[in-house]
């Protein structure tokens, strides 16, 4: 039977691109032009992938993902985004959503990250992953690795060397390891390489994204539930902690989790006992916690948000991952290292990156850290003729990020089309379109030959990308393309 994909997309164009393609690679495609028709159509469709823009006229991605994890935890959603979007992307991601898509979307680049959802949905135990890429096993992103394969390199410089003493220094104990680092930084690797080193190495290490299960779920994630115990318990359940008994149990972005939840939670940490819910039956647990978050739980605590005596718990030993920007040394190591994978992963024998390459990397502060490095490399590497990946292949906003999109301190700025340097296409851009020419001589006329010249030319600026013209100009989506049909630039 044909995998089911679920498009949303408000651009009518690419929903139709979308469906052809991935209807002549044998999937069964259906699509929505609004969040709101999207989610009608999940509840009879029945996906397996999701695919949904960012940015829709009645939802934002943060919205229709909540919606749709709601009722589908276990449901795979990848979204589409320009980069000036990646920030918001990222944080999107933690709350459940498998990966991002950069836009100009590239066939190739769509197939092979669609597959590898697929894949990764499908499947209980894989390894092989970097990072925070995780398999996941269970609805709310549960994770089953074996301990076999190399995951993570830890790099050469100062940072990575005072990382890689103090992971050697608490695996071979059974301290609770509190991990602290920004989204895509490494957190999960990091504690599959303290699972991996520890005394435990044998037994499974199952993860668990706090971030992407509802609140309804938590609980019944984590310690599992009996049949009937409520509604749409239709069969029991295993937990989380009996998944990982006898191994180590990794709780990504663990500030997520309810309240209420972390009052069991402790009983849990305490005792080393748990009971399902709707069960009677206390049942033994031998596990080893890592937990991660990327906000400091001690002034979450002192919030209100996070119980005190549980992060007192957690805090047996703490670890901090620094971000790419202060791993500079390193960044080419890791570049590199993603780069061999990538390789392996498509059949191909790039050699390594060019001098303008390696500088833009090093100029670049990487606010998506090591899984925005690998998403840059894996597509670079996708468009890669030669035995070098070349300045051509990396993103357009990359190259130009002072004016286009982040800086270290974290703030964003929205550049006028006066300040945008002038593009360069990695592909041919289209054929320009005939001029709007009026017989009229007119105030009306003459206004819409002016509107014809300023569309022209902002599209002509940003690459004839339709969403970033709509944003130089003011205006959104819709209205544009109104506009480019009324003087005949639709085409």
């Amino acid at each position: 039977m044909a995998q089911k994909i679920l498009v949303i997309d408000d651009d009518t164009d690419i929903c139709l691109l979308l469906r052809r393609f991935l209807s002549k690679h044998g999937f069964e495609v259906a699509v929505a032009h609004n969040g709101v028709t999207g989610l009608a159509i999940l509840e009879e469709f029945h996906p397996d992938l999701v695919l949904t823009d960012f940015k829709l006229g009645d939802m934002d991605g943060a919205t229709i993902l909540t919606r749709i994890k709601e009722k589908f935890p276990h449901l795979p959603v990848l979204i589409i985004t320009g980069y000036s979007d990646i920030k918001t992307a990222i944080n999107v991601m933690k709350q459940g959503a498998y990966d991002y898509i950069t836009k100009p979307l590239f066939p190739d680049e769509i197939l092979l990250t669609i597959r590898k959802a697929l894949n990764h949905s499908q499947t209980h135990e894989q390894g092989g992953q970097f990072a925070e890429e995780a398999t996941p096993a269970t609805p709310g992103g549960a994770t089953r690795r074996k301990s076999t394969q190399a995951h993570y390199i830890f790099g050469e410089g100062p940072e990575s060397t005072y990382l890689y003493k103090q992971v050697d220094l608490v695996a071979p104990t059974n301290y609770s390891v509190l991990i602290y680092g920004e989204s895509g930084s490494g957190k999960e690797a990091v504690a599959l390489e303290i699972h991996k080193r520890s005394k435990r190495a044998s037994g499974p290490f199952v993860a668990m994204d706090c971030g992407a299960i509802s609140r309804e779920l938590a609980a019944s994630e984590l310690f599992g539930h009996e049949k009937g115990s409520f509604t749409g318990a239709l069969a029991q359940k295993i937990g989380h902690f009996e998944m990982a008994n006898g191994g180590t149990l990794f709780l990504d972005e663990v500030g997520n989790l309810p309240y209420d939840v972390q009052v069991s939670l402790l009983r849990v940490v305490q005792e080393r006992k748990l009971r399902r819910i709707g069960g009677n039956r206390e049942i033994d647990v031998d596990v080893r916690l890592i937990v991660a978050s990327n906000e400091r739980l001690m002034d979450a605590a002192r919030r209100g948000r996070f119980r005190e005596d549980l992060y007192y718990r957690f805090n047996e030993f703490s670890i901090d991952v620094p971000p790419l920007r202060e791993r500079r040394s390193d960044l080419m190591i890791f570049a590199q290292f993603f780069l061999d994978k990538t390789n392996i992963e498509l059949g191909k024998q790039v050699k390594g990156f060019t001098p303008e390459v390696e500088r833009a990397f090093r100029e670049y502060p990487w606010p998506g850290n090591l899984r925005e490095l690998r998403n840059v490399i894996k597509r670079s590497t996708l468009l890669t003729e030669g035995d070098y990946v070349d300045a051509r292949t990396l993103p357009f906003e990359l190259l130009n990020y002072e004016k286009l999109l982040f800086f270290d301190s974290g703030t964003s700025t929205t550049p006028s089309v006066q300040d945008l340097p002038p593009p360069q296409p990695y592909y041919e851009a289209p054929a320009a379109p005939k001029p709007y020419t009026s017989s009229k001589v007119d105030l009306k006329s003459a206004a819409l030959e002016a509107e014809y010249e300023m569309i022209l030319n902002v599209l002509k600026q940003v690459n004839f990308n339709k969403s970033k013209a709509a944003q130089a100009l003011g205006i959104d989506r819709k209205t544009l393309y109104n506009k480019m049909k009324n003087i005949n630039l639709s085409n």
